[in-house]
């Protein structure tokens, strides 16, 4: 194929691969090095592909599920919570609200408690609606396997998802009453905007001071939140993963991210990331695509 061609493809189809890759990985750093190797693949292949785009995601599956398979020791190393790493995201991301639920914290987190392989197919099928015949291609499988492991992943995601429904608009007006209510200093009306058994989790990947276990209940939360926004702190506005957030600043510097999870009108799961390997995302907007 030549160079000329097989660069056009791939810049057509760059950011498509790089959500495969983000939302199998849940790591933007990760998904970064899984498309260095598929374009490395891909700029040597001299045979003609009719499908460049089915070809791409197949060599990204496979590449990500290896990653996936090989980082299982870090996981268990790592300290404290483990939390995805947050992207700075562009607007149009909000606006295609399938693809911002799958790449919200919450989702990514729940994709985590599944095998390797129930997360691709998972992804591939219900975010990319890749059929399974081109899955069993990219996983080594037979497409009555994958329609079988479609079924285990899709029921193992019902019963972990949140099952709260939110209305349209309704995370962005939780999230000003959570801002202003922080801003003001208003601990009462932080209080009316958490949920009364609100989870808080902080990733500080053993770098940077956060709480080793989930912590649980409105007054505990409270207390954390009071404690780490103080007047030395600079708290912004931006949109991580399709959805609104803190952008937590430190003597001119990035300190952390918050994003939330939203269920009837109230904030049920804050999630912090404090890790600095984790916040290089953050810096410069990433485009997602399906």
């Amino acid at each position: 194929m030549p160079l000329e061609e097989a660069t056009d493809d791939w810049v057509a189809h760059r950011s498509l691969l790089f959500t495969v890759a983000y939302e199998m990985l849940g790591s933007a750093a990760d998904a970064e090095d899984v498309l260095q190797e598929v374009w490395l693949r891909w700029s040597q292949v001299t045979d003609e592909v009719h499908d460049p785009r089915a070809y791409l995601v197949r060599i990204t599956t496979r590449l990500a599920l290896n990653h996936l398979r090989s980082r299982s020791r870090r996981r268990e190393d790592y300290v404290g919570p483990w939390l995805p790493e947050p992207l700075l995201t562009t607007p149009d991301v909000a606006e295609d609200v399938e693809l911002a639920e799958s790449v919200s914290t919450a989702m990514l987190l729940v994709l985590e408690t599944l095998s390797p392989q129930e997360r691709a197919v998972f992804v591939l099928h219900e975010v990319f609606d890749v059929p399974h015949a081109e899955i069993a291609q990219a996983i080594d499988k037979t497409p009555a396997a994958v329609r079988q492991i479609a079924h285990r992943a899709r029921s193992h995601v019902a019963a972990r998802r949140p099952r709260q429904t939110v209305r349209a608009g309704e995370q962005e007006e939780v999230f000003e009453r959570f801002m202003s209510a922080l801003a003001d200093g208003d601990l009462q009306s932080l209080v009316d905007v958490l949920a009364p058994d609100v989870v808080l989790l902080t990733d500080g990947g053993g770098v940077k001071r956060a709480a080793l276990r989930p912590i649980e209940g409105v007054d505990k939360v409270l207390r954390f939140l009071v404690g780490v926004y103080d007047s030395t702190s600079t708290a912004g506005v931006i949109a991580v993963n399709g959805a609104p957030a803190i952008r937590l600043d430190l003597g001119g510097e990035i300190d952390a991210v918050a994003t939330f999870a939203i269920g009837d009108g109230l904030v049920t799961h804050a999630y912090v990331v404090r890790n600095p390997h984790k916040l290089a995302a953050v810096g410069v907007e990433t485009t997602l695509t399906r």
